[in-house]
């Protein structure tokens, strides 16, 4: 079976922020309504977090904190949300979330009831804001 997380990271569905040697860091870009959404993903193909030694469960935890460390300072969400689910994809990676309280969904799961129309104003705020924070997680995450 091909794995969608082991092909390219720089594409439509999504756009790299980061690599390392362990993980990438990916900004998701199919969710026009919740565009505040990244993924770390660990490079080699493991299914689960206890596939890997403790020493690389913690720099992968690291970078996922890291990542919410980066969002939480830049954009002042109201809530972020971690999720390492892998149901669809077997391959080991964390969603890194940024949620207000007046996004369509919230409190609900982005896949969940939709709860109100969308913020145009939000997004567009979003929009500008993005190239910034991706520069503002690669500076955290590779030391610059």
């Amino acid at each position: 079976m091909e794995c969608a997380l082991c092909k390219s990271d720089d594409d439509r569905a999504v756009h790299l922020v980061a690599r390392s040697r362990q993980w990438r860091v990916v900004r998701v870009l199919d969710t026009p309504e919740h565009p505040a959404y990244w993924r770390v993903i660990w490079n080699d193909h493991a299914p689960e977090m206890t596939d890997l030694s403790p020493e690389e469960r913690s720099a992968l935890m690291q970078t996922v904190c890291k990542v919410e460390a980066v969002v939480r300072r830049e954009l002042q969400p109201h809530k972020i949300n971690l999720a390492s689910l892998g149901n669809v994809v077997p391959h080991l990676h964390w969603h890194v979330l940024a949620r207000w309280t007046d996004d369509p969904h919230f409190p609900q799961p982005i896949w969940g009831a939709r709860q109100r129309e969308a913020s145009t104003a939000h997004l567009l705020r979003l929009e500008v804001a993005l190239p910034q924070v991706d520069r503002a997680i690669q500076a955290e995450l590779m030391n610059r």
